[in-house]
């Protein structure tokens, strides 16, 4: 059972290996699931009484508070003040909630061009957030490991309780099992780095990671604007492209996380190539080096500094080939979204990055695209909303990773 005053919620040799889960779930483990679901309840719904959440579930009340009680012991959860009965009468309700009390989650975003860290309340909420820069052209690992470890200390000597863990989300490959980087195209150096190893021993804590556009996902499902949902995507742009989908109520990863991706999709048969290697990526077409590329080709003021945000500045205040730039741009972001559309058909799509800098206008051009690209059909209504431009949903998502782990969340 979770333990919130243990160090160590995972035992050590945990760390490193795959672990398997047994084929038939064992009583502890039930009661794991069930602790999941109670609390998945409450990041759905917000604050909820015991009887809601035993409707919810299905079970009684005493059910309900075995479940809990537990965790409000642990100062996990906390009690509000009684509702009034309605009508019917009865006993006055307490809403549960994620008590301000509770120990935190490490959140930590790795990049090519810096690493980010910071604490994360159950409630969704960030403090002390760190920044550390990394070198362009690191001497070696040891470089990264130094920046890493110092900016992570910095973030932890904030807080006022042990940490539940580290979670990590990584702008690259990564081997979730594992629990290392397999590449970073724009960090070399980054190749094979074992950064799960190296922070539960610098720590002592349990350690998590994932892909960079999974944990936004997550910080979506569990923060964001998809909470709640069962079916969606997420769909970052920068200097680099990715995406994730949750389908039918879980994170779609793929063997030790190699599913998801979608920047390495082909749209172009023989087109540029890409940072991996191969040519026509959905990613060098739909990413900022593409956009200051042809922005240079048209004429517009200072192409190596556009976004979608001057883009569309440029467009509305009329200059000659913003507008069409901004459609193609659009429209190229929207031939890999329509892709994936027709493959698994999530839906509803929740873009982050460079696009939502756009705003109104970015967001309609690709949702335009998208549905002339896509058949329509009953009930297939594509929708679309936006995310942070900034990446706390990634954050969020990487303390998501470990609190998913810790109370077996059905990600």
């Amino acid at each position: 059972m979770f333990d919130a005053d243990r160090q160590n919620p995972l035992p050590a040799e945990d760390y490193g290996a795959v672990r398997e889960r047994p084929s038939l779930l064992s009583s502890s483990l039930v009661g794991s699931t069930n602790r999941g679901r109670v609390v998945q309840a409450l990041f759905d719904r917000g604050p909820s009484s015991r009887a809601e959440l035993a409707r919810l579930a299905g079970v009684n009340r005493t059910t309900i508070s075995g479940i809990v009680q537990p965790l409000l012991d642990q100062q996990f959860l906390v009690e509000g003040e009684p509702v009034p009965a309605g009508e019917v009468g009865g006993k006055p309700a307490r809403p549960l909630w994620f008590s301000p009390q509770a120990r935190p989650i490490c959140g930590i975003l790795l990049m090519p061009e810096e690493v980010r860290s910071c604490l994360v309340s159950l409630e969704g909420k960030i403090d002390a957030e760190h920044r550390e820069p990394l070198p362009a052209h690191p001497s070696g690992p040891a470089e990264i490991t130094e920046r890493l470890t110092a900016c992570v200390a910095r973030t932890l000597a904030s807080a006022r309780r042990r940490p539940l863990g580290l979670g990590v989300a990584v702008g690259g490959m990564v081997d979730t099992n594992r629990r290392n980087i397999i590449a970073v195209n724009l960090a070399p150096v980054l190749a094979g780095y074992p950064i799960g190893e190296i922070l539960a021993g610098r720590f002592g804590l349990p350690v998590q990671i994932d892909h960079h556009p999974r944990a936004l996902l997550v910080g979506d499902r569990w923060f964001g604007k998809g909470r709640g949902m069962r079916n969606f995507a997420v769909v970052y742009t920068g200097e680099v492209l990715g995406g994730a989908l949750h389908l039918d109520g879980h994170l779609y990863r793929g063997v030790s996380g190699a599913g998801g991706e979608l920047g390495h999709t082909f749209v172009q048969v023989d087109g540029d190539v890409c940072y991996c290697g191969r040519r026509g990526c959905w990613e060098t077409i739909a990413t900022l080096g593409w956009l200051r590329r042809r922005a240079a080709a048209a004429g517009l003021p200072e192409p190596g500094a556009i976004d979608s945000r001057r883009l569309v500045a440029l467009a509305e205040a009329g200059r000659p080939g913003a507008a069409e730039l901004l459609d193609t741009y659009a429209r190229n972001v929207a031939v890999g979204i329509a892709n994936l559309q027709q493959t698994v058909a999530p839906n509803f799509f929740i873009l982050h990055g460079d696009v939502v800098g756009g705003g109104k206008r970015m967001v309609d051009a690709i949702a335009a695209h998208v549905r002339r690209l896509v058949p329509s059909r009953p009930g297939g209504e594509v929708s679309f909303d936006t995310g942070d431009t900034e990446d706390r949903a990634a954050l969020l998502g990487a303390a998501g990773l470990v609190l998913s782990d810790l109370l077996h969340f059905p990600l």
